[in-house]
């Protein structure tokens, strides 16, 4: 339910215009009931209808029918009052610019003022402006009201809607273009990516560099654990190693000197990588891949299989947007 804030609405500085604006809201909704209920009247089933079962209204209200206009220019008469006021007070208090703005900017409440059936309903407009600048003064909250609710739920849906069909028009227009070798991918290698492959090396530099200090140091010793038993694994299916141990005397110890000193090596060349990886020292490394990928202008080696590995990524990029797009806001709101 709507409700009036008085204390907001007595510590305005505009309350005499609030007053008015709740008496022209008041006039509104009596003048387009009358509007309303003058057009229904107006079909001749619903008058026979009045004569049939209710003689004494129809006959009470047929003289008010047939001097419509005049009665609606009484309506129109306060509303041209009302304009005319607020307008002199525009031009009084400077609130535009110049002086002529203010009958263009308000448009909706001199048009509606036309007594005319088609351009009546557009005082409806002045109806939404007037409660619009009641809600711009916390005088009502209209937020808080039923039909608002419901008006703007739909609203979103229907916005949200529109705006993902767009995104993924667009979206799949972008991948047709790229797939043809459109320059616009060119534009993104050479003028987006290349001049930013610094950066780029930067950012997957501490994010490598994150990912290793977060998930290798603290479980090194496990790994170091599991990679020499997977070396000695894979070192007792080895027939050349095997054959080792057939050795007199010492057969049995070379083959098992080997086995540690070849796990011992893997397991420490692993463990330097990952380490080297969860330092500040792998930005060279980070920064060799990157340029790799990312080919200056002027590179015609294997631009080709660069540019079909950097369009399936930008391809897999854009299909991830695309799924995201579809992913319906709205319905999560639906009880």
């Amino acid at each position: 339910m709507l409700k009036i804030n008085r204390k907001n609405l007595k510590s305005s500085h505009q309350l005499i215009w609030l007053i008015i604006d709740f008496l022209m809201l008041g006039l509104l909704m009596i003048n387009l009931a009358f509007i309303i209920g003058d057009s229904i009247y107006n079909f001749v089933a619903v008058e026979n209808l009045l004569k049939e079962h209710l003689p004494t209204l129809q006959a009470a209200y047929n003289p008010i029918h047939e001097n419509f206009i005049f009665y609606d220019l009484l309506f129109v008469a306060v509303f041209l009052t009302e304009f005319f006021i607020r307008w002199g007070y525009s031009v009084k208090a400077k609130v535009y610019d110049r002086w002529y703005f203010y009958p263009f900017i308000h448009w909706y409440d001199a048009v509606g003022c036309i007594p005319v059936g088609s351009l009546r309903f557009l005082r409806v407009l002045r109806v939404i402006s007037i409660v619009y600048r009641l809600h711009q003064y916390k005088i009502i909250d209209v937020t808080s009201t039923g039909i608002y609710r419901f008006i703007n739920f739909y609203y979103e849906a229907f916005m949200e809607e529109l705006s993902d069909r767009i995104v993924a028009k667009v979206l799949s227009g972008i991948q047709y273009e790229i797939k043809l070798g459109s320059p616009l991918f060119e534009k993104i290698q050479n003028e987006i990516l290349y001049p930013r492959r610094q950066m780029l090396a930067g950012w997957i530099s501490q994010r490598v560099a994150k990912a290793a200090q977060e998930s290798y140091i603290p479980n090194r010793g496990v790994l170091r654990i599991y990679l020499e038993e997977r070396v000695d694994h894979a070192l007792e299916q080895n027939v050349e190693l095997s054959r080792l141990k057939y050795l007199p005397v010492v057969g049995s110890t070379i083959k098992e000197t080997l086995e540690e000193a070849v796990g011992d090596i893997v397991a420490n060349v692993i463990q330097q990588i990952l380490e080297d990886l969860a330092s500040a020292s792998n930005h060279g490394f980070i920064e060799d891949i990157v340029n790799t990928f990312i080919s200056s202008p002027g590179d015609s080696g294997s631009a080709k299989a660069k540019n079909d590995a950097l369009i399936a990524l930008i391809n897999e990029i854009i299909e991830a947007m695309k799924g995201q797009v579809k992913v319906k806001r709205w319905r999560e709101q639906l009880p």
